[in-house]
């Protein structure tokens, strides 16, 4: 299939494309990602019949098109995951961070974390793991754990807490698969005393963050600053860090970094993890 009948096409399907995008979620799409654009959207022109990127533009000029332009938004913003992703930061979490905050919140007895851009569900699911591993204690608390993202299809998939093998295979210790996971015909649904710790909520980070979670004492808000431009960056850090409690822990991806961004956290190195603290 052609993806467009010329280049100056496909430069001006592009460019309302990464617009849309742009104006949709603030997620910035250079003229590099072109690639990225193309195979993410390749799917959607064989559903609707498109020839080419162009026809799919015609059509999301259109302004009984909000469905096909929720749905490009959707593909164009759909992130990888994994369970255990990056292990560090999981490690921290458990040596060090949730022990503090535990200790810290001992006569109030709550806890409330957030993964940002969870995507289908791993990280926080894998948040959920850890606290029942290794917190006992935490069965008289009140625990919030929140997953968002801004696709409500990938969200659809979170809830339902169902993964294929290649999925569970990917990060997921073998004895955590068959402790908190149950066949599903050819896939695994996650047991209900885990899916049901995790509160699932859809979260466009261009906009205000729902006040609705309350102060926070984590934040995972990990490989989705790339995606954004300096002044949104600072934007989305700054409002994170009014959600957070003054004693609260931020984590970033791994090359991510609140340098020239946020003056209000300082670096904090836990074992080979990096975390962010407010000051």
């Amino acid at each position: 299939m052609s993806m467009a009948t010329s280049v100056g096409t496909t430069d001006k399907a592009f460019d309302y494309i990464s617009k849309m995008i742009l104006d949709a979620s603030a997620i910035v799409l250079d003229a590099n990602k072109a690639y990225l654009v193309e195979s993410r959207l390749a799917p959607i022109l064989r559903a609707h019949d498109f020839s080419t990127l162009a026809d799919l533009v015609e059509e999301l000029k259109k302004v009984s098109a909000r469905a096909l332009r929720q749905e490009v938004i959707e593909a164009m913003t759909t992130n990888e995951t994994s369970f255990f992703r990056d292990i560090h930061p999981f490690e921290a979490l458990k040596k060090q961070v949730l022990p503090d905050i535990l200790k810290k919140r001992s006569s109030e007895r709550t806890l409330r974390i957030w993964s940002n851009a969870c995507s289908s569900g791993q990280e926080p699911y894998t948040i959920a793991m850890i606290l029942r591993e290794n917190f006992p204690e935490l069965a008289g608390w009140k625990v919030k754990l929140i997953g968002s993202d801004l696709d409500t299809k990938i969200l659809g998939k979170a809830r339902s807490g169902i993964f294929n093998q290649t999925e569970v295979n990917r990060g997921l210790p073998m004895q955590l698969l068959l402790k908190y996971f149950e066949r599903d015909g050819l896939h695994w649904r996650i047991k209900e005393e885990i899916r049901s710790m995790v509160e699932f909520k859809q979260v466009n980070l261009v906009e205000p963050f729902p006040v609705s979670m309350g102060k926070l004492d984590i934040i995972f808000l990990r490989n989705v600053l790339i995606y954004f431009s300096v002044e949104m960056k600072q934007e989305i850090l700054s409002k994170a860090r009014r959600m957070l409690h003054n004693d609260g822990y931020l984590f970033l991806g791994g090359g991510e970094s609140v340098l020239n961004l946020a003056v209000d956290f300082e670096r904090e190195q836990i074992g080979k993890a990096n975390c962010y603290r407010p000051v």
